[in-house]
């Protein structure tokens, strides 16, 4: 590799990721692996005086151990959910239904309405653990307390004991997530 000298006019290309894959290669990918989506949620105590609800869509979630109950969710590091979760243990996930896939939208947009806006048009019921939003057509709800959060690049890996389950009669199968758009299993 030739080092750049005071007297060398030509800039050194950009370097790729420490791998040798551009973040480009590595979104087109991921994007072929199917996920499914769920809704995370908590409860945001100093978000107004009585605090307020707070969603975010995911496709980073997974089961991690039968023996304790845990799961994991993979939030970008410095999100307002990322944030939230750092001070607030106690959080939920819903497991999306295919025909949630509005819900799933308004919840990953960027610079979307408040959140406390986009739950008033959302049917749910808070968690008796958490006092997270849980979704009532959902195909599965966890309520979590979080044990243990760890940087990974630009994420924070959340790994939390599931405290409860609900099963709700939810008919059809899951939202999932495929090539960059929602989609369902046929």
């Amino acid at each position: 590799m030739r080092l750049p000298t005071e007297s060398s006019q030509s800039p050194e290309p950009p370097v790729p990721h420490s791998g040798g894959v551009s973040e480009d290669e590595f979104k087109a990918a991921m994007s072929r692996l199917a996920a499914g989506v769920v809704l995370v949620t908590a409860h945001d105590d100093e978000d107004g005086p009585h605090g307020a609800p707070a969603g975010m869509t995911a496709t980073a979630f997974m089961s991690v151990s039968l023996d304790p109950p845990l799961v994991l969710v993979s939030v970008r590091t410095g999100s307002r959910i990322d944030e939230l979760l750092e001070r607030q243990p106690l959080w939920a996930a819903s497991l999306l239904a295919e025909g949630e896939r509005v819900i799933a939208g308004r919840f990953a947009m960027k610079g979307r309405l408040s959140d406390r806006l986009l739950f008033q048009e959302v049917p749910h019921r808070l968690g008796e653990i958490t006092g997270a939003p849980l979704l009532t057509d959902a195909l599965a709800t966890v309520e979590c307390r979080t044990e243990q959060r760890i940087a990974a690049g630009d994420h924070t890996l959340v790994v939390a004991r599931v405290l409860s389950v609900g099963l709700p009669p939810a008919e059809g199968g899951p939202l999932a997530y495929f090539r960059g758009r929602y989609r369902h299993l046929a």
